[in-house]
């Protein structure tokens, strides 16, 4: 346990529902190995008491906060600034607290890709399906089109940030040249052939997990040869669609590298040091 005193620093989580995140015990762990006077916490807030939330934080002189879902698109209307890649992703994940200034950023993309690579999977020139274009899914198409994507298909169920998420897909493949589809997650067909062309498979909905945990958006005879497919859940280790791509012999991928590499930016947003990530993958996620 690290050493709490009238002097530690408090960063924490924010969403609903967050009792399962592992971000508590590797950020504590973190910032002890770094001998930063900080401990980590996970705040279950609704969506009616976000702003409340926000401001107490501020006021309490917190050093930052993770966002976690439901409120990734929604976070921006309450921060005093966005950061570049924020602002083109329509998502915030990580907020740092400087002078009386909540500033939102976002890591999730860059984390996602970084664990790609990390498992031999390349976008550079290819192509890649995405199902879910919301707080996480919008990071990772971002990210995989500035890193060089060819093209992304998108897919997803009607909902009430249609409008700004075509507004948002037109400016990314306007920005990087990408090829950048939004296509609805009901057209089978599309999707099939989608995924038949790509590299690699997201999911980045919620499906799979909590109330949904063994259901999965995508038929599992859909999977094919020569696929990765990625997931940003962790809990379960292992969702349907990753029991399903593993039963045909192909690359699953949780979400674990994910929360380990967008949280390694993340902290060093927060206190300017590098986080110790062979020792943080080795306790927590081995």
């Amino acid at each position: 346990m690290p050493n709490i005193s009238g002097h530690t620093k408090t960063v924490c989580l924010i969403g609903s529902p967050v009792e399962h995140s592992l971000s508590p015990a590797m950020h504590t762990f973190s910032f002890e190995h770094l001998g930063e006077d900080a401990v980590y916490l996970a705040y279950e807030v609704l969506p009616e008491d976000l702003e409340a939330a926000v401001a107490g934080m501020k006021a309490m002189g917190f050093l930052g906060f993770n966002v976690t879902m439901p409120h990734k698109t929604n976070m921006y209307k309450y921060l005093d600034e966005l950061s570049d890649a924020a602002e083109l992703m329509g998502a915030v994940n990580t907020v740092v607290i400087k002078n009386g200034k909540a500033v939102g950023h976002n890591t999730d993309g860059a984390g996602f890709m970084r664990n790609l690579n990390e498992n031999g999977v390349h976008v550079v020139g290819k192509k890649m399906t995405l199902i879910g274009p919301g707080g996480a899914g919008s990071a990772i198409y971002v990210q995989a089109a500035l890193d060089g994507a060819a093209a992304i298909d998108i897919f997803r169920r009607n909902n009430d940030r249609q409008d700004a998420t075509v507004d948002r897909v037109k400016k990314v493949a306007e920005a990087t040249g990408c090829n950048i589809r939004l296509l609805d997650l009901s057209d089978q067909d599309a999707l099939k052939q989608s995924i038949a062309e790509s590299v690699v498979l997201v999911n980045a909905s919620q499906i799979g997990m909590g109330e949904t945990e063994g259901q999965s958006l995508v038929p599992a005879e859909f999977l094919c040869d020569g696929l990765a497919v990625a997931d940003v859940i962790y809990v379960p280790s292992k969702t349907k669609l990753l029991e399903d791509a593993e039963a045909r012999g192909l690359k699953a991928i949780n979400g674990l590298g994910m929360l380990l590499w967008q949280g390694a930016i993340a902290e060093d947003i927060w206190i300017g040091k590098e986080m110790p990530t062979d020792l943080v993958q080795e306790k927590f996620f081995n």
